[in-house]
């Protein structure tokens, strides 16, 4: 039987990712290994990035839920399993279903200028990850918002909601870097 057509994704700069039927994203001319994917959030609020992340014991405070200094990291992994490994820095792994730096040159990177985050109900230790949606909600000149919904990983009730403003800066000069209109409209409009 001859295999289900893909449907594709455009991220920033045009990288297309493509999810089959089964839901798993792959790259096309990269590696298949990815670490997420696109797919519809479950409030309605359009396409995100969906990973999962495996929670640890020490993640816990003494009240029993997830300590909100660990929150943020978790903010920062689901971030970078979304949107990739900032260049120049870890080793090569499995590709992101969505990159940041698409069409940029070498020396830009992406800083975080602020975070906000919402504890909407406790998020308990549990051995199953957390599912966590990503997006870009707003893309401006020089800098993005990006969205977050972290649910628990048994009943998928939301406990966290944040957002993190990232600016594109030019390491070089310490300029902020212009999104062209491409750019900002890729990552606004993940397509599941």
């Amino acid at each position: 039987m001859p295999a289900e057509p893909a449907r594709g994704t455009t991220g920033a700069g045009g990288t297309v990712t493509a999810e089959h039927e089964a839901g798993t994203a792959v790259s096309c001319g990269a590696s298949a290994a990815v670490t997420g994917r696109v797919e519809d959030r479950p409030d309605g609020g359009g396409a995100a990035v969906r990973v999962d992340v495996h929670l640890r014991w020490g993640d816990m405070d003494a009240y029993g839920h997830v300590n909100n200094v660990r929150v943020a990291a978790l903010l920062e992994e689901v971030r970078i399993l979304a949107f990739g490994v900032p260049a120049g820095t870890g080793a090569a792994g499995a590709q992101a279903p969505v990159t940041l730096l698409d069409g940029m040159p070498d020396t830009v990177q992406v800083l975080i200028s602020e975070h906000r985050i919402r504890y909407r109900r406790p998020l308990e230790y549990r051995n199953v990850p957390v599912q966590a949606w990503v997006w870009v909600d707003a893309a401006k000149g020089a800098s993005i918002e990006v969205a977050y919904s972290l649910r628990d990983g048994v009943d998928g009730t939301e406990c966290v909601t944040a957002s993190t403003t990232m600016v594109f800066v030019d390491s070089a000069t310490g300029r902020p870097v212009r999104l062209s209109a491409e750019q900002r409209h890729a990552l606004t409009h993940l397509v599941p």
